[in-house]
């Protein structure tokens, strides 16, 4: 990637976090919302249904945004641009997945208190 791109990618990139943050706290409020309808002494079932709701449509904000960022930076990078930002991509979630696998070994063998 040249200079150009580079700078195209973290502007795009910086101001997909911004809107992320923002996104992330709105998501905070439903999980105490979330928490409080389950803390009640009668848990209103309606209630519950249409939190779930809401935390669907907000999960799919999110899920429209990082799509459109990655569209957004999919078209500064030329197709083996693409290719070797999938493959560290991949090599990332392996990574991720391999040190989550160690941790649920090394707590399902830790002594309980």
């Amino acid at each position: 990637m040249g200079y150009p791109t580079a700078a195209q990618i973290k502007l795009i990139t910086e101001r997909a976090a911004v809107e992320r943050k923002a996104h992330f706290e709105s998501g905070r409020a439903l999980r105490e919302q979330g928490m409080l309808l389950f803390t009640q002494p009668v848990v209103d079932a309606n209630a519950a249904e249409a939190l779930r709701q809401q935390m669907l449509q907000h999960h799919d904000q999110a899920s429209k945004r990082m799509m459109q960022t990655m569209l957004e930076v999919s078209r500064v990078l030329t197709p083996e641009q693409r290719k070797q930002l999938a493959d560290r991509m991949a090599q990332r979630g392996e990574r991720m997945h391999h040190q989550m696998r160690e941790r649920q070994s090394g707590a399902a063998g830790a002594p309980k208190q």
